[in-house]
């Protein structure tokens, strides 16, 4: 299986809350920008799964342009910034197995992405990822290595 952990975009603050933050143009940007990257790594994702905060919700707008619609979709509640890493992660899987899905894109927040590699990946400090940034998680069995982290910006 391939786990593709997306940070959202840019976000402006400009919000009521946390929760309603909205992509800046720059968001939009390297979103669309990085998912046009992306296409040369995957033809298609078999699921995909969102946080409920717009920004993360804006950002797969922009990624699913570029893809075809994947055989499932789903917001999580548990994708959010403060969300316990290692239920995000039984939850993807789970998901993952349920929908027996090969290619699976997860976009989602820091702190928690970083914390979820550290929890599939054995002995990993957890990494920081730039707005619009993807780690390309590959999982054999219980066996999971990093293949690849970029950002917009390592792309250009």
């Amino acid at each position: 299986m391939q786990l593709f952990l997306m940070r959202h975009g840019e976000a402006s603050y400009l919000a009521h809350s946390d929760r309603e933050r909205t992509l800046t143009d720059t968001g939009r940007y390297h979103s669309s920008e990085m998912s046009h990257w992306l296409v040369n790594s995957v033809m298609a994702f078999d699921l995909v799964l969102v946080s409920p905060y717009l920004r993360a919700q804006q950002s797969w707008q922009e990624v699913s342009q570029h893809f075809p619609e994947p055989r499932k979709w789903l917001v999580l509640d548990e994708l959010i910034p403060s969300g316990d890493p290692r239920t995000a992660v039984d939850l993807t899987l789970a998901y993952a197995e349920q929908y027996k899905a090969d290619k699976v894109l997860v976009i989602a927040h820091m702190p928690l992405l970083g914390y979820m590699v550290s929890e599939l990946v054995s002995g990993i400090e957890p990494p920081l990822f730039a707005t619009s940034g993807v780690s390309l998680i590959d999982k054999h069995g219980e066996q999971c290595s990093v293949v690849w982290q970029h950002s917009p910006h390592s792309i250009s």
